[in-house]
C-alpha cells in the first residue's frame, strides 16, 4: 500500500502519522502569560541538539486561532518543559483538555507548582525531569508552529542522575502512541554499537 499524504483528508494523515511514528515522548509544558499558568501535553516532541542544548515542541492551532502554549511561550519567551512518569499520567490527560484561556491546569490537576532557577514559568513539582527552557525561536508553519527551546537549567528527581547517566528503570516515563493510547516504559534492554574495525 501506498500512501499520499497530500490526498489524504487532515483527519486521515493525522492518524497515519501519530499511529506509526510511536512511541512519541510528552512534553508536559508549563508557562505563564496574562493569563496566569498553563500546562498542557504535546506529543510532537523531540530534543534537537545537545551543544547548544534544543529541543523542539510542536504546538498546533486550535480552529485556527494560537493555544495558550503558543500564545504565553512567544509573549514571555520562557516555558518549562517537564516530563511524564506513570503516577502523573491520568493528571497529565486531565490537563490536555480544551478550557478556555485563563484556566490553571495546575489547580484542575493538583499539581504542583514550583519555582524555577532561570525562567518565571513554574515547573510540575511530581515530574521526575523538568527543563527550563527559554525560546530560541519559533517556526511557524500552516497549522503548526515549532517552539525551538534552550535549556537553561534541568531539574532532575533525586536518584535518577547514577554515574553521569539518567536511570531508565528508574525514569520510567510514559509515551504517546495513536488515539488514546500510551505506553510506559518498563523494560530496557541493552545493545551495543559497534566499533569501528569490529566484524
Amino acid at each position: 500500500m501506498i500512501l499520499d499524504p497530500d490526498r489524504l483528508a487532515a483527519r486521515e494523515r493525522h492518524q497515519l502519522l501519530i499511529g506509526s511514528v510511536v512511541p512519541r515522548p510528552i512534553a508536559f509544558v508549563s508557562t505563564t502569560g496574562a493569563g496566569g499558568h498553563n500546562l498542557a501535553p504535546f506529543s510532537y516532541f523531540a530534543l534537537i541538539a545537545t551543544t547548544p542544548p534544543l529541543l523542539g515542541v510542536s504546538v498546533g492551532l486550535r480552529r485556527g486561532e494560537p493555544k495558550d502554549t503558543l500564545r504565553n511561550a512567544r509573549a514571555s519567551g520562557e516555558m518549562v518543559v517537564n516530563l511524564v512518569d506513570e503516577p502523573m499520567a491520568e493528571r497529565m490527560v486531565r490537563a490536555s483538555g480544551e478550557y478556555p484561556y485563563g484556566v490553571d491546569e495546575f489547580a484542575l490537576t493538583g499539581l504542583t507548582p514550583l519555582a524555577c532557577e532561570r525562567v518565571r514559568a513554574p515547573r510540575v513539582g511530581e515530574s521526575p525531569v523538568s527543563y527550563e527552557c527559554v525560546v530560541e525561536r519559533i517556526v511557524d508553519f500552516e497549522h503548526t508552529a515549532l517552539i525551538v527551546g534552550r535549556i537553561v537549567c534541568v531539574h532532575v528527581r533525586d536518584g535518577l542522575w547514577r554515574d553521569g547517566r539518567i536511570d531508565p528503570a528508574e525514569l520510567r516515563p510514559v509515551s504517546r502512541l495513536g488515539g488514546e493510547d500510551y505506553a510506559p516504559v518498563r523494560e530496557v534492554f541493552r545493545l551495543a554499537r559497534p566499533r569501528a574495525g569490529e566484524g
